[in-house]
């Protein structure tokens, strides 16, 4: 009984894996809702745009911390990029709601 239940979850799962992205890509071609396009401005607003912050506040940390050793080793620009812009650019540049 044990071996039979470890098979079926382990075939959902896959059926899972693979049938998530599939219904994704017909997804996108379906005209959105006003609701959905609010929720998603909404979700990003309290919950996407706060967690930006942070993730900007603590990469900036992080960057000013390895940032002698990020200059002895040449990458300066990517550790700014990866640490610091991008956080920066997903929090204030984009338009709201779209991830």
């Amino acid at each position: 009984m044990n071996g039979i239940l470890k098979r079926v979850i382990v075939l959902l799962t896959a059926i899972a894996l693979v049938a998530v992205p599939c219904m994704t890509c017909f997804a996108e071609g379906l005209e959105q809702d006003d609701d959905v396009i609010a929720g998603k401005m909404a979700g990003d607003a309290l919950v996407a745009r706060p967690l930006g912050l942070c993730a900007t506040v603590i990469g900036g940390a992080i960057f000013v911390v390895s940032l002698p050793f990020s200059a002895l080793g040449g990458n300066t620009k990517p550790a700014y990029d990866y640490l610091l812009a991008n956080p920066f650019k997903f929090t204030f540049s984009r338009p709201l709601g779209e991830f």
